[in-house]
């Protein structure tokens, strides 16, 4: 799949996985991600990308934990990957997240089929939201410990979706027991892909 409307960031992301703590020159994500006969902005759609990484990994440019610039030359992946890449097993006794129902049982389910957008808490121009319910009880437990390299993986191997705050999306159906919808997501790099966002993340579009 070509991005031609700006590099998408987990696909930037599994690019430095490949060679953690090796540079990534910009030239070769360029050859990568672009081909030849694709007209973009590649400077700022690369910067666009790394930039939307640094935020969901909450890394600092300045003085970063995970993706290092090299002015001029490319990136480089510079957090520990311990062991091999593959992601730690969900514990069974893992529940869902513990926390309220903003509405009450009947209205949720009336929001079936209905429009609303991504809204999270406002702060922040991007959000994570997982694809599915093992993927959502995965990124739950690395958060519980502060596995942000584990995080990093679940974004490279799109388990996880960094999406605009304000993005339209389809509730297709409301599950009580984890507070949480299904929704499908209209707009931008993951158009038509599903996800599972939490209930309060859904604001209804009037």
């Amino acid at each position: 799949m070509t991005c031609s409307g700006g590099a998408q960031p987990f696909q930037v992301l599994a690019m430095l996985l490949e060679c953690p703590g090796e540079v990534m020159a910009r030239g070769e994500l360029q050859k990568r991600l672009w081909p030849a006969d694709t007209f973009v902005d590649f400077d700022h759609s690369l910067n666009t990308a790394i930039k939307k990484l640094r935020q969901a990994l909450s890394d600092d440019k300045k003085n970063p934990r995970f993706i290092e610039t090299l002015p001029k030359r490319g990136y480089r992946f510079i957090g520990t990957v311990e062991g091999s890449s593959k992601l730690p097993a969900v514990d069974a006794s893992f529940g869902p997240p513990k926390g309220p129902l903003v509405l009450e049982r009947k209205a949720a389910h009336s929001r079936v089929g209905r429009l609303a957008k991504l809204s999270t808490d406002g702060k922040s121009a991007f959000t994570l939201v997982s694809a599915d319910e093992e993927s959502a009880a995965e990124r739950d437990k690395l958060e519980g410990a502060n596995d942000d390299v584990g995080l990093s993986l679940l974004i490279a191997a799109q388990k996880l979706f960094l999406v605009a705050e304000g993005t339209p999306i389809r509730i297709l159906e409301v599950r009580e027991a984890t507070s949480r919808c299904l929704v499908r997501i209209l707009e931008g790099e993951h158009y038509g892909k599903t996800a599972l966002v939490p209930l309060e993340w859904t604001a209804e579009v009037s």
